[in-house]
């Protein structure tokens, strides 16, 4: 297995199975926190294999001391032949240490290995940590494109 050494304490992983419940919880953790749960993330939390690696995507998963403290995706949409960046969520106890802004650049990395040029994401104004946090990654405001989510009212991309 590919692993990133970010930081002493902090290590990059991309998915095994065996992650599986931690990619659900820490993605329940936060929408649940601020939003409802919707149809689109029940679809991908209740098959992370099915709707992203089998589909040409990638999780990545942030683990301190062997414990998953954050993960995100890089989604691919075979039918538009799009990318993008989503499900990034950093458990509570360790946001403020910039393991989103690692997740982050090693998905970029990893998506610029691949031959992936452009990645979009959807987020909420609501929650502006994460929108400097985007910003910070070097994604920029584009006019909203049909989100797939109803809690959306960010539309963003990067080209690599």
């Amino acid at each position: 297995m590919v692993t990133d050494k970010i930081q002493d304490s902090v290590e990059i992983t991309r998915w095994d199975r065996k992650y599986r419940d931690d990619f659900i919880r820490l993605n329940r953790e936060w929408i649940e926190s601020f939003f409802c749960l919707e149809e689109s993330d029940l679809k991908i939390l209740g098959d992370p294999e099915g709707e992203i690696i089998r589909k040409g995507g990638e999780i990545f998963l942030a683990l301190t001391g062997g414990k998953a403290v954050g993960c995100c995706a890089l989604v691919c949409h075979p039918d538009t032949g799009r990318y993008e960046l989503a499900k990034m969520a950093v458990s509570p106890a360790a946001q403020g240490k910039g393991i989103g802004f690692q997740l982050g650049t090693v998905l970029l990395r990893y998506a610029g290995e691949h031959g992936i040029t452009r990645i979009f994401l959807e987020a909420n104004t609501r929650l502006a940590a994460s929108v400097r946090l985007y910003r910070k990654l070097g994604f920029q405001e584009m006019e909203a494109k049909n989100p797939a989510y109803n809690r959306c009212n960010l539309y963003m991309e990067k080209i690599l």
